[in-house]
């Protein structure tokens, strides 16, 4: 793997971390889509870093358990100014 990739994997990592942030920001913030930065966090990241990637892991569980509330908040926000 080149160090380039492995970089940016831990900076993903530390941003998620930090920030709770889900694919879709990370992947804004960073300028690449959001596969690139599944595929990083998935499975580049458990062979870099494996105790970062666990935790990155239930952030990013988190946040697919929630996935389906920030939905209806963004349909309700939708209808709510028509």
């Amino acid at each position: 793997m080149k160090d380039y990739i492995e970089e940016r994997a831990l900076e993903i990592a530390e941003y998620i971390i930090n920030k709770k942030a889900t694919v879709r920001q990370t992947a804004k913030v960073f300028g690449v889509s959001k596969s690139t930065v599944h595929k990083d966090v998935t499975e580049r990241l458990p062979k870099i870093n494996p105790l970062v990637a666990n935790q990155v892991k239930g952030i990013l569980d988190n946040n697919k358990a929630e996935r389906h509330i920030r939905g209806g908040k963004a349909t309700k926000l939708k209808y709510r100014s028509v």
